[in-house]
């Protein structure tokens, strides 16, 4: 097999397999959207589901876009090297170099402004705090979106304990949300003692945390997206030279 012949292969190979990803992610959109009430069914059999999982249903129009652009990714690169048509090849070259761009330009604001974004984010927490404490409790889907994040994050409020005085819940109850607690029912004194921290903090400790991770996967990316940049324009040029 000679040199064309190799990467022709290689790039049906790695074009079939987003094609084959994309399809799958596609499939289990429209499934979200569609079967609404069966994925609804299947997720409140789980133990300990939160109440609130209308919220996961918004999640598939993101696996459509998502699926949508990797099928056609997929298709674009297997058909230019199989049919070894320029305008495939290119679209698909196009395509992946802007994807790259916008990672790169994410990338580059992420370090510059983080500092900036997370002193954005503190003060906007003035207005998720007041959320709090006029909604929690009382709006169901506040609420939820609460109680599911604190689970996940093991996290309480958005600072503390104290974001949820003065709460809906908290007049009612007399109490806290349990997860700003080891034992139950979560009291002031309690919840004081336990200095269960706020989900900010605790997000951005988990990044800092797997800062390495994030990096090494967001790296591997690049380059299989720079690979596949130098695939299609080896392709490309070399169909020019035929």
């Amino acid at each position: 097999m000679g040199c064309f012949g190799f990467l022709k292969v290689m790039m049906f190979a790695f074009n079939g397999i987003i094609f084959v990803a994309g399809a799958a992610i596609l499939g289990v959109g429209i499934w979200v959207k569609v079967d609404s009430g069966s994925v609804l069914s299947l997720l409140e059999k789980i133990p300990g589901a939160p109440e609130q999982l209308e919220q996961v249903l918004n999640v598939g129009y993101l696996l459509i876009a998502v699926g949508a652009v990797l099928l056609l990714l997929g298709f674009l690169g297997c058909c230019g090297a199989v049919k070894e048509s320029k305008c495939m090849l290119l679209m698909f070259f196009i395509i992946v170099l802007l994807v790259f761009i916008a990672e790169v330009a994410g990338a580059v604001v992420i370090l510059v402004f983080k500092p900036l974004a997370e002193d954005l984010i503190r003060k906007l927490g003035v207005d998720i705090v007041a959320g709090i404490q006029k909604d929690y409790g009382e709006n169901p889907d506040v609420t939820g979106l609460w109680n599911s994040t604190m689970d996940t994050l093991k996290c309480c409020g958005f600072n503390n304990y104290t974001d949820f005085t003065e709460s809906p819940f908290n007049k009612v109850n007399g109490t806290y949300p349990s997860p700003c607690c080891i034992s139950t029912p979560c009291s002031e004194m309690s919840a004081m003692t336990t200095k269960v921290p706020g989900c900010f903090d605790k997000l951005v400790s988990l990044i800092d945390e797997n800062a390495v991770v994030i990096i090494g996967v967001a790296l591997g990316i690049a380059v299989l997206e720079i690979s596949a940049m130098v695939v299609s324009m080896s392709l490309y040029c070399h169909i020019d030279s035929k």
